[in-house]
């Protein structure tokens, strides 16, 4: 048994990401804050095992991760429901795990939603980069995905304990609704907003990743004044609703680009941006004002 505990990755799964909250305070040089999709799954995932709400955790996309534990250590699995074993035996989510030296994790696929978090006691301690340890796939900034093989050191424990067994979490929702705020461009659209909050909702196209998502559905009409205009590349934020010039509108995550050229019709509110993270291709999306 080794003195300093790891995970060694037996399997990466579809795609997964070390992640933190973020690196704010670089996009004046063009680098943005990226972080989990789905930050209150992560920040839930380091209470239940006792670190700071911001240690670096993992992102699993779509389960298939595999860890072994070299050392005893404790994980916590939450976001998107999967199901989790500890060699055969079933292990339940929102709860801190233990694992003893030799122990494998498997995360599997969920059944709702698209990314699982596993937080281990001590934090994922790969080396930072401009203050965070996130991946930022757009940017090419952070940890690499990890590969089969990889090894993952644990930082040293928190001086405090978990203070709960498992716990409560709301269902998962069966319908996604996502609020949002007027954005800067609205009035280069007719009746934009009233289009995009409308019944009948946009369905998650393919073409989505922690970029943007981009979707289908009813089209967002320019303006008569603003057709043919073009805007100068500006500040974008995560949630922004920018409508490019077929008028399908995508809504940008945690690596969006830091400026962009397309007029912003709408933004995602802040408490919301989880759900973003969570949303599959195929799932329908409802905006609402508020």
């Amino acid at each position: 048994m080794t003195d300093t505990p790891y995970l060694e990755v037996v399997a990466p799964g579809v795609l997964t990401l070390v992640q933190d909250l973020g690196r704010p305070g670089w996009a004046h040089v063009g680098v943005g804050r990226s972080g989990a999709a789905d930050p209150a799954a992560l920040r839930l995932a380091n209470r239940l095992v006792a670190n700071p709400e911001g240690a670096a955790g993992l992102e699993v996309l779509m389960g298939g991760l595999r860890l072994r534990a070299h050392g005893p250590v404790a994980v916590a699995v939450t976001g998107a429901p999967a199901p989790a074993w500890v060699g055969s035996t079933p292990v339940g989510e929102h709860a801190p795990v233990e694992l003893r030296d030799g122990d494998e994790l498997r995360v599997g696929a969920p059944g709702r939603g698209l990314r699982t978090y596993v937080a281990v006691r001590g934090g994922v301690d790969v080396p930072p980069v401009l203050g965070s340890r996130s991946t930022d796939v757009l940017g090419g900034i952070g940890p690499a995905p990890l590969v089969t093989g990889d090894v993952l050191p644990v930082g040293p424990p928190p001086a405090g304990w978990p203070l709960v067994d498992v716990a409560p979490v709301r269902p998962w929702p069966d319908v996604v609704v996502l609020p949002v705020v007027v954005g800067p461009h609205a009035d280069w659209f007719d009746d934009g907003l009233t289009v995009l909050c409308g019944a009948d909702g946009y369905a998650v196209t393919p073409a989505t990743n922690r970029v943007a998502l981009r979707l289908d559905g009813p089209t967002v009409a320019r303006a008569a004044a603003a057709r043919g205009r073009e805007l100068p590349s500006q500040g974008l934020v995560p949630g922004a609703v920018q409508v490019p010039p077929d008028g399908l509108p995508v809504v940008f995550g945690v690596d969006h680009p830091v400026t962009g050229g397309y007029p912003v019709l709408a933004v995602v509110r802040a408490h919301a941006l989880g759900a973003l993270g969570q949303l599959r291709p195929g799932e329908r999306v409802w905006f609402v004002r508020g």
